[in-house]
């Protein structure tokens, strides 16, 4: 690859990664969350579809999402699209709304949050 190739990145198309992301579409839905981190770790990502600063997070956190669908549950929410789930969402598990954002919730009770670039510093190993 020469150093426009470098630059603008390959011509090669890279596969696509996919998450097993369950959608988030009403506020009931956060009751069968808080049951099921009593289980295994709950993972919720708030993103902003209008966003370009979401989009590049979310893009980085599914290129560096390095666990299998035995270690945690993964929970999407288009902010947008279901906005009151996402204020729930903050009531219930005791966060400032932020976008993007990030949480772990264990136990029924939220024990990480991020928000923006630090999604891709999350230290998964010490809360799954």
């Amino acid at each position: 690859m020469g150093l426009l190739g470098g630059i603008f990145g390959s011509k090669e198309k890279k596969e696509k990664k996919e998450l097993p992301w369950q959608a988030l579409t009403n506020v009931e839905q956060l009751e069968t969350v808080a049951n099921r981190s009593k289980e295994r770790p709950q993972l919720l990502f708030k993103h902003s579809t209008t966003c370009g600063i979401s989009r590049m997070v979310l893009n980085m956190f599914t290129d560096h999402y390095d666990l299998g669908e035995e270690d945690a549950d993964l929970y999407f929410i288009d902010l947008h699209a279901y906005r009151p789930v996402s204020n729930a969402v903050a009531e219930k598990f005791q966060v400032l709304h932020q976008s993007p954002q990030l949480l772990i919730i264990k136990d029924g009770t939220t024990v990480y949050h991020a928000s923006h670039g630090a999604i891709a510093d999350t230290p998964f190993e010490q809360y799954l």
